[in-house]
């Protein structure tokens, strides 16, 4: 089931989102410059919890438009981005030029990165927004993270909070129409789709997604032998009694030098 889901996740993602992304956050040259001026705004959930990102190692999976990872370059990490979708290199790889900072760019579906092992491990593995619905079974991907990951190295995932599936979404109703436990896969509108213009969006493709639980997330992650830190709620700015998204921090411990194991 997952090779369908990256089929055609794949075929969404080679249509138009280069498009979308000048759209929205205009020319690669335009953004370039913007970076150059606010690349802090964009790491603002994070820098807290990687301390100096000079010299380190840092691999953003489903690293999309490339805008974290260049971010990160311009504070001098040395950054790989995987991802599936052409278009989306190409932007990011125009991005990182006219900033003038050096970016590796992988296009490749995340669980079948060739040669992987090549790749070396990294300091920081960095997931961000709108990306464990792609895959049907976390244990894949966590196991890439942890693969990836150097001795004490460290996992940050931010993405959309599972309850919102069942809440926020709801505007005005009285009670919520969504299942938290719905595991269902189904399909659904592109995320950039929305970025175009109503008229341009008629041939975009659909993709495929599955709901997870915060339950199912954490155990997953503790599955993969990493050391959860701290998981952070935040709330929505439309209606901040529930929460929008979250950012989980996970280390992979070396066992021998860890006093918790002495």
């Amino acid at each position: 089931m997952q090779e369908q889901l990256s089929t055609a996740n794949k075929m969404a993602w080679e249509t138009k989102a280069y498009q979308a992304w000048v759209h929205t956050y205009g020319t690669p040259e335009e953004l370039a410059e913007k970076l150059k001026l606010e690349h802090k705004h964009y790491l603002r959930y994070w820098l807290k919890y990687m301390g100096d990102p000079a010299g380190k190692r840092m691999i953003n999976l489903l690293g999309s438009h490339g805008r974290k990872a260049i971010s990160l370059a311009l504070l001098g990490a040395e950054v790989t981005v995987v991802d599936i979708s052409e278009e989306n290199r190409l932007y990011a790889m125009q991005v990182a030029a006219a900033t003038g900072v050096k970016i590796d760019y992988i296009c490749s579906d995340v669980l079948d990165i060739p040669n992987e092992e090549s790749l070396g491990q990294f300091d920081i593995v960095l997931m961000e927004f709108g990306v464990l619905h792609y895959f049907t079974d976390l244990h894949a991907i966590f196991s890439v993270v942890s693969r990836r990951l150097g001795k004490n190295g460290r996992f940050i995932l931010t993405d959309f909070h599972p309850f919102a599936r069942a809440w926020l979404n709801t505007y005005n109703l009285p009670q919520p129409t969504g299942n938290y436990f719905d595991d269902r896969i189904k399909e659904g509108e592109v995320a950039f789709a929305k970025l175009l213009p109503e008229d341009e969006r008629s041939d975009l493709g659909k993709v495929l997604v599955r709901g997870w639980t915060v339950g199912e997330i954490i155990t997953a992650i503790s599955a993969a032998g990493l050391c959860i830190r701290t998981f952070e709620e935040i709330a929505s700015k439309a209606d901040p009694r529930f929460p929008e998204f979250y950012t989980l921090i996970a280390d992979k411990l070396d066992m021998e030098l860890s006093p918790l194991y002495r």
